[in-house]
């Protein structure tokens, strides 16, 4: 294949290239049929820096049923049973191995990890059968054991070399979107902040964070807006931007490279004077208006109008739309909350410590109707004839 390749014969290579790939199934295939009909799960583990991948290969009854990847991220200086161990607590302690197919009779590690025989017990006592959980070390499972080893390499340099794609069209991306931007410096961290309400009523603020052009959830953020603006959207975009940056600052967290937040120059300017008093100055910023899809920056009169064709002002309305998703979302929540726990209300008798009860055993109002009154009557502090009298009032 090599010599083909260097003599530019690149379709003999490619063919060649596919016998190799059908040799190694077929000596994979061989090695499971080896162990004559056996129920495993091989683990394997890679490492790269910061990066690991875990690769379980799911063997039953001598075939190959498929493999499952876990990755993880900043493993930092753990060693490799700690890994092992966060492994084990994902896949087998939350049931979702349990999930995928019948319980293996023994589970191959290519180390011992603390909880290695707390697994062991819980996998047996889940199967009614001992299941040994434990790292190999001779014959035809150790050569297993090389194969998941193997197949964890794989997995990590494909996933490494997908992130350094990602993070190579992200960083074009967010250069260009400096420079269109007019910026100082790459936004490599942005928040964008958003505002939603029902005709003045149930206003919430959502704050939704993308790092390296990606979206971090693990620091998206929602607020229910405290003071009493109704339709006011400029005071309310203060009062989030505000308890947003206060936050970050008082947790010592980094402030984001640039705050783009949903609206005009009212929100725009609504959200300099919450920085302002906070002291806050080492942010851009930027509001993205809907119907025009024109960005508007502090201290610059002409507005950007966003391209289709330059991908770097795609960002901005991805950003807007994501932020202005959480935040309805989170809306309409709060609005079915107060929905249900109103009708309720109407019911004499129902306070709201026996809404709260009602909603939580039953799940919705409609699993209240469904309720018989002897269910309804089992709940601490709620007689029979005041579950007929709830049921009565709902129409059933």
């Amino acid at each position: 294949m090599q010599e083909a390749s260097a003599g530019l014969e690149f379709e003999r290579a490619a063919r060649l290239r596919d016998v190799i790939s059908g040799l190694d199934a077929l000596a994979r295939q061989q090695r499971v049929e080896r162990l004559r009909g056996g129920d495993y799960d091989v683990v394997g583990l890679a490492r790269d820096g910061g990066a690991a991948v875990t690769v379980v290969l799911r063997i039953r009854s001598g075939v190959l049923l498929g493999r499952d990847t876990q990755r993880f991220a900043d493993v930092g200086d753990e060693n490799d049973a700690s890994l092992i161990t966060t492994f084990a607590s994902r896949y087998y302690l939350s049931g979702g191995a349990r999930s995928r197919s019948r319980l293996p009779k023994e589970v191959l590690i290519p180390a011992d990890f603390d909880d290695r025989e707390l697994v062991e017990d819980i996998l047996s006592e889940e199967a009614g059968r001992k299941i040994r959980v434990y790292a190999p070390k001779k014959g035809t499972k150790i050569r297993l054991a090389e194969l998941a080893a193997e197949n964890a390499r794989h997995a990590l340099e494909d996933r490494l070399t997908a992130l350094e794609q990602v993070e190579d069209r992200a960083d074009t991306v967010l250069y260009d979107l400096r420079d269109q931007l007019d910026l100082k410096i790459v936004p490599r961290l942005i928040v964008c902040v958003d505002i939603s309400h029902h005709q003045g009523t149930e206003t919430v603020g959502s704050a939704i964070v993308f790092e390296n052009g990606a979206p971090k959830k693990s620091e998206y953020r929602l607020m229910r807006v405290k003071g009493e603006w109704g339709n006011d959207d400029y005071r309310s975009m203060g009062e989030v931007v505000f308890r947003y940056f206060r936050r970050r600052v008082d947790e010592e967290r980094p402030i984001p490279d640039l705050l783009v937040v949903d609206g005009g120059k009212g929100q725009l300017g609504a959200a300099r004077g919450a920085l302002e008093k906070l002291g806050v100055t080492d942010v851009a910023l930027a509001a993205l208006a809907k119907r025009e899809e024109v960005v508007f920056r502090p201290d610059r009169p002409d507005q950007i109008r966003l391209g289709r064709k330059n991908p770097a002002l795609h960002l901005p309305p991805r950003l807007r739309d994501e932020a202005h998703r959480f935040a309805v979302s989170y809306n309409r929540k709060l609005r079915k909350k107060r929905t249900l726990k109103s009708d309720l209300a109407q019911i004499p008798g129902i306070g709201p410590e026996r809404q709260k009860l009602l909603l939580s055993r039953f799940g919705s109002l409609r699993g209240v109707r469904l309720a018989s009154a002897q269910e309804i009557a089992r709940l601490p502090g709620i007689s029979e004839t005041l579950a007929v009298r709830i049921l009565t009032y709902l129409g059933s």
